[in-house]
């Protein structure tokens, strides 16, 4: 029996996926990501053209399905096109919400308690998946990295810069990267055995992961991921995975949770080191002052060395 048959549905696609991902083969994730991704697309597309777009075979379209639990190719279309219908609903009637208001007389929710009631849920969920120790290993990485390069694309490269941007300002080596393609390569130049690779990866698989993968561990650099649903697929090839949960909805970002693990990780690592914070803070608060209320005096020395520059030469 399928997981969508006798028994009922067993979740969503990409619930699914999730759950299946660790077992399926590198050819397989590449179709279940696809279909995640592109759900719309797929529910007229055949598996020879499926199989086109991912650079696969029809064969493989067919074995991801069955590995997802479906009896095929069309009991999986028959899923995505209900999900679609859903979504499809959803977002109608968060329009209707947004033209028309709450309406009081049958005491639905406005859209500001959707959009906060879905991210206090997220945000209780991760909290609910976070492993002390793993936390805390996470923590030892980032102390303990001679510079921290973390990697993110799309929005996930926001988090990617925040990061970067925070270990800055507390004194540590830090720079970020969203870069695809060729231009990755350059970024990984400089890469060293005492380095730390932060990955923000949701949920989709994208070729990047692995060429960065295979670089730290060929230089001996350490990885931390943050995902919602590729810990199980990485496991073995990372150091310590902590579990970002993503909206099920569309009314909050999927970087919500990510953030908020990135917020509490740079205060543990402040509280470790809190001169190093303190002093670095002290700079950045003294350097801003000088750009905001420059001192004229500042310039003086500057004309003098130029003026007896000048007097040396003649």
């Amino acid at each position: 029996m399928t997981e969508n048959g006798e028994g009922g549905q067993r979740g969503s696609l990409s619930a699914r996926i999730n759950r299946n991902l660790a077992g399926m083969s590198r050819a397989e994730c590449i179709v279940a990501e696809y279909l995640r991704d592109h759900g719309r697309h797929a529910i007229f597309a055949t598996a020879e053209q499926i199989g086109s777009a991912t650079k696969t075979s029809d064969a493989t379209v067919v074995r991801t399905a069955k590995s997802l639990g479906f009896a095929g190719l069309l009991d999986l279309r028959r899923t995505l096109a209900a999900e679609v219908v859903v979504e499809t609903s959803a977002a109608r009637h968060l329009h209707g919400e947004r033209a028309g208001g709450t309406d009081r007389a049958t005491g639905e929710e406005s859209v500001v308690a959707k959009v906060f009631a879905e991210a206090a849920e997220r945000l209780a969920a991760t909290f609910r998946l976070v492993d002390e120790d793993e936390f805390s290993a996470a923590v030892d990485l980032l102390d303990e990295a001679r510079e921290v390069l973390s990697f993110g694309l799309g929005g996930s490269g926001m988090l990617a810069r925040y990061l970067s941007m925070r270990l800055t300002r507390m004194g540590r080596r830090a720079r970020a990267s969203w870069a695809t393609g060729f231009q990755l390569a350059d970024d990984l130049l400089e890469l060293r055995a005492d380095d730390l690779i932060v990955f923000y990866i949701p949920s989709r698989l994208v070729g990047e992961i692995e060429v960065l993968l295979d670089h730290a561990h060929a230089v001996g650099a350490r990885v931390l991921l943050i995902s919602s649903s590729l810990g199980a697929l990485f496991g073995d090839r990372v150091d310590v995975t902590l579990t970002a949960t993503q909206p099920v909805t569309n009314y909050t970002g999927e970087m919500l949770t990510g953030e908020v693990l990135t917020d509490a990780l740079l205060l543990e690592l402040a509280v470790r080191d809190e001169g190093r914070a303190t002093r670095t803070s002290e700079l950045l608060t003294s350097l801003r002052s000088e750009l905001v209320h420059p001192d004229e005096r500042a310039t003086v020395p500057r004309r003098r060395a130029a003026k007896r520059s000048g007097a040396a030469e003649r």
